[in-house]
């Protein structure tokens, strides 16, 4: 997985916040009171957001110096350490936030997308399961998805369509979840399969230019051309300046 996605599945759980600061250095820490390592986490994840890993680096540093077991800034810290290309210390910070904080799911959560990253998958997929059996994660689907994707990059393909299902069981209507099924049985060229899923997602979510593009090449797969043509059509209509549209005329 890409830094991005890291930061966007950290983000569900509750650990970055929007915006960012500009400036260098920040405001100066609090002298005293219990708000003193909150204040510099904040600061860390917003300049981490930023782009600004050193300054970044440096508060949440100083937030573990006055709060040595907040599990979410040693979380923060080994994101910006892996920004920063320090591999050993990205890793000893990842331990350290479910070390620290053993029962906390969005940790749990975290840790698991990076373990995936490092290709250690049954240990992730581990955590995975701990972060979703935790009663209060009222987003368990979005765990168990994010274990499913952990599965597909292993390979383990059956494993994941397991895990996505899992995951509509819990939420029927969970758009990631049906969509992976739906390219997973597009790869297997089970395009009924495919259908069906991507049928599912259109009636409970948004459409957007790619599922539209992917509805209209899994027609095409079926030999429904009128379908194939429709949905064309409606790309064109509601997304004309979308790449998927300029994909699409490209490609007749």
């Amino acid at each position: 997985m890409k830094k991005s996605e890291l930061l966007a599945i950290a983000a569900l759980s509750g650990l970055i916040l929007g915006g960012c600061v500009t400036t260098t250095t920040g405001p100066a820490d609090p002298e005293v009171g219990d708000d003193a390592a909150e204040f510099n986490y904040l600061l860390g994840v917003r300049y981490l957001e930023g782009e600004n890993y050193e300054v970044a680096r440096d508060r949440l540093e100083r937030a573990l110096e006055l709060d040595p077991r907040m599990g979410k800034a040693y979380m923060a810290l080994g994101m910006t350490y892996e920004a920063l290309g320090n591999e050993r210390l990205a890793k000893a910070s990842y331990e350290s936030s479910v070390r620290v904080e053993p029962r906390n799911f969005e940790l749990q959560n975290g840790y698991a997308v990076y373990l995936c990253k490092q290709r250690d998958y049954d240990k992730a997929e581990q955590y995975f399961t701990r972060a979703a059996s935790h009663p209060e994660n009222d987003n368990a689907e979005t765990t168990i998805t994010n274990a499913g994707l952990c599965m597909r990059q292993k390979p383990d393909v059956a494993a994941a369509e397991a895990l996505f299902r899992q995951a509509l069981e819990r939420k029927p209507d969970y758009g990631e979840a049906l969509l992976q099924l739906c390219l997973l049985k597009f790869q297997q060229e089970d395009f009924l399969g495919s259908r069906a899923f991507l049928q599912r997602f259109m009636s409970s979510n948004r459409t957007t230019a790619g599922v539209l593009l992917l509805a209209a090449e899994i027609e095409g797969k079926l030999g429904n051309e009128r379908g194939r043509e429709e949905f064309i059509n409606q790309l064109l209509r509601e997304f004309p300046e979308s790449p998927e549209a300029r994909r699409a005329l490209s490609s007749g």
